[in-house]
């Protein structure tokens, strides 16, 4: 191909080795100027190793070349991919939560001379042009800590205009935003891209990759599968590319459900929350919730799980009316519950993958003198890890050493242990690779099967139409509609979703 200038990066040959294990094998990777290229990969595919040998963080193996606008590097440095126009923008965005939008924007003037007063009217005047450049608008003088997540990411991609990138890599850049940030966010890459930047896109989420992109390059286990004209390929197509699998055809689940009532609310209440919800899960139903981001999902959950507690309404257990103090209570009344944000609330990240599944039951595996029972513990880790299929050499590893999707797993491993009534997941596979996707509604599937009443909320329609016998709709914290996947479309129940306000 050689080192055209209608290509802003050019690498050849790259490959990575950490000991004896191989993250890249001479991938060849190649962006054209002002194309948005989509970067796909299960997780450990090598994606974000090819990250960060692109900005600098890594040192490439012997052998590997990188061209950038016709210079040829052996490696980079993280200045010198700055001073190259590369940015990357990560999933946690490394902003300065206690500083200013401007500063934030603006950070780079800080480092220009340490012993100069800072110039802040200049940095004010650098954040708006900026900002105005790619046409937003958000208050420079407001902290950073007080902004939403969508407007954060605002901020990040502002950053690297101010500093005169040409190349963005934006990673996993829309896991944490409701479906109109997301189709904000888009709306402002396809502006970048309109502006002149090259825009590399890591996501899990294929209908975003097939929306966005012009191309989309494939990793698979270090290995680079291919690239592809984005109009040449469909999800199916994707997910065999990354995989090596073929899954089956997503069809709607329909089922009859027989089981009797486990959770019953009625006319729950809380202020700001959620208004007037009645519904109810039988034993083997897998009920979704779904509703734009600050519908009152999660904090309907919470109530159940009591760690909200309601103003008014009542909750039921197999018919009996039950109030939660707090979530121990509803943990001993047989609910348990999965949270979106499994690293921060569901896990432990340095404890090892057995303390992290037993942590609800750790009563029970105590002796009189308050010791570990060894072989007890063994034993149900063992069984959990195999029922559930964590793949792991070793439970005693810490649980950050796993994939998101192993992750995922000890965290339903951990709340299955408990022998729960009814399960409430809340968006159970943000961040998580196809693969382990689908192995997570498998195992959903199974255990519902089971007589497990399950509740499933998510914003993600495809997931909740396709893996759900029930689905309610909440807008503005109130049940707008109840469907099922045999009574509509998956594009209908999208529509609805988005609409907002429903007949009923």
């Amino acid at each position: 191909m050689g080192e055209s200038p209608s290509y802003v990066l050019d690498l050849k040959n790259v490959s990575k080795s950490y000991g004896g294990v191989k993250a890249l094998k001479n991938v060849d990777f190649d962006l054209k100027k002002g194309e948005i290229h989509c970067l796909v990969g299960e997780n450990g595919s090598g994606k974000s190793t090819l990250i960060k040998i692109i900005s600098g963080a890594e040192i490439p193996d012997h052998g590997s070349e990188l061209n950038i606008r016709g210079q040829r590097f052996k490696s980079l440095t993280p200045i010198k991919s700055v001073e190259m126009g590369i940015q990357v923008i990560y999933q946690d965005l490394s902003l300065f939560p206690n500083l200013s939008v401007y500063e934030n924007i603006a950070i780079s003037e800080y480092n220009i001379n340490r012993f100069s007063p800072v110039n802040r009217k200049k940095m004010k005047q650098m954040a708006l042009e900026a900002m105005k450049k790619i046409n937003v608008s958000i208050n420079p003088n407001k902290l950073v800590r007080e902004l939403s997540i969508a407007d954060k990411q605002v901020v990040a991609i502002t950053r690297a205009i101010a500093t005169d990138a040409e190349l963005i890599i934006m990673d996993e850049p829309t896991a944490s935003l409701s479906k109109y940030e997301i189709d904000e966010l888009l709306q402002l890459i396809k502006r970048l891209q309109q502006k002149g930047l090259t825009i590399v896109f890591v996501s899990h989420k294929l209908d975003e990759i097939m929306s966005i992109s012009q191309r989309v390059t494939v990793l698979r286990d270090g290995d680079k599968i291919g690239t592809h004209d984005a109009e040449a390929l469909d999800e199916r197509k994707i997910e065999r590319l990354m995989t090596g699998r073929e899954f089956e055809n997503k069809m709607p689940m329909i089922r009859e459900i027989t089981g009797q009532t486990v959770l019953e609310l009625k006319n729950l209440s809380r202020k700001n929350n959620y208004k007037d919800i009645s519904l109810e899960v039988r034993e083997g139903e897998i009920l979704g919730i779904t509703g734009l981001m600050g519908s009152g999902r999660t904090e309907l959950a919470l109530s159940i799980f009591g760690m909200n507690k309601p103003d008014s309404g009542e909750i039921r257990m197999y018919g009996k009316a039950v109030s939660f103090k707090n979530n121990h209570e509803a943990i001993r009344s047989g609910i348990a519950y999965v949270p979106e944000d499994r690293l921060t609330e569901g896990l432990i990240l340095p404890q090892p993958i057995s303390t992290n599944m037993i942590v609800p039951v750790m009563d029970r595996l105590v002796n009189g003198i308050k010791a570990l029972k060894k072989r007890e513990k063994d034993a149900l880790v063992g069984k959990w890890v195999g029922d559930i299929g964590v793949k792991t050499k070793n439970p005693e590893n810490a649980v950050q050493t796993l994939s998101g999707g192993n992750q995922q797993k000890v965290v339903l491993a951990k709340w299955l242990i408990t022998n729960p009534k009814v399960l409430i997941l809340d968006n159970p596979t943000v961040g998580v690779d196809i693969a382990a996707k689908n192995s997570i509604y498998e195992i959903m599937k199974k255990l519902a099967g089971e007589g497990l009443a399950i509740i499933l909320i998510t914003d993600e329609v495809p997931e909740v139409y396709r893996n759900s016998d029930r689905v309610l709709i909440m807008s503005r914290g109130r049940i707008i509609d109840e469907t099922s996947p045999d009574r509509i479309s998956e594009k209908e129940l999208n529509e609805k979703v988005i609409g907002g306000v429903l007949s009923v």
